[in-house]
């Protein structure tokens, strides 16, 4: 990887004309690695790029999150993880995901009480919206299966990239058992149409709407507010 980044990077950079140009493409090579590295579960130390300001300025300005908000997602997920480790130990594979205070559960566990148990821990974490609770009465899954599922998201993903008016950012998309569940705040448009080409990636299951939804208007104030972060950057 990091030979790969020393010898294309500095091509993709005297390519470009403009800064503008430049922020552009080099968003398309961080998703292409972003991507890249998701699909390879053996690969350890994907080394995250930091290409400037204005690239990453426009990037994080695509969530359509608060900071705050991100930032709490995080803790939520360190603490929930933990908190179910220590109520259910090893008997247990329960993966916690949570956006814009939302939090989604999925995995598997030996019983119901072991179900409610994980699902009462993660509603303890201060600060949470909601918790819709997926995780399955079933064997936990080998490794195999779990990398089958890491495979189906980035595929998902790189579908969004490549479907006109779907905006990959604004979804968060995780995969169990072959399920995908698709998290963001987005319209109902956005969501049925992100659903529909979810569906049809090689290996979903099914696709599981997790989404907190917003209005055009909310969504066209949203573009606007970006695009004048972007326009800032560039001066």
């Amino acid at each position: 990887m990091s030979k790969f980044l020393s010898e294309f990077l500095p091509k993709v950079a005297s390519d470009f004309s403009s800064r503008k140009t430049m922020a552009n493409r080099l968003k398309r090579v961080v998703l292409t690695l972003s991507l890249s590295c998701a699909a390879v579960t053996s690969l350890q130390g994907c080394v995250a790029i930091v290409v400037g300001g204005a690239v990453m300025g426009t990037i994080a300005a695509t969530d359509r999150r608060t900071l705050g908000a991100q930032t709490e997602d995080r803790a939520i997920v360190i603490k929930g993880e933990a908190a179910i480790r220590r109520a259910l130990g090893e008997t247990a594979h329960v993966n916690v995901n949570s956006f814009n205070r939302r939090a989604l559960l999925t995995g598997e566990v030996a019983d119901e009480a072991a179900k409610a148990t994980a699902e009462k821990e993660v509603k303890a974490i201060q600060g949470l919206v909601q918790v819709q609770n997926e995780i399955q009465i079933a064997g936990l899954s080998n490794f195999s299966s779990r990398s089958a599922d890491t495979v189906i998201t980035t595929k998902v993903k790189t579908a969004f990239v490549e479907t006109t008016n779907v905006y990959g950012s604004a979804f968060k998309v995780i995969t169990e058992g072959g399920s995908v569940y698709l998290m963001g705040r987005v319209t109902r448009r956005e969501g049925d149409l992100a659903a529909s080409v979810a569906s049809r990636v090689n290996g979903v299951r099914k696709v599981v709407k997790v989404l907190e939804y917003i209005s055009e208007d909310e969504l066209r104030a949203m573009q606007a507010q970006s695009g004048k972060i972007s326009l800032e950057e560039e001066k």
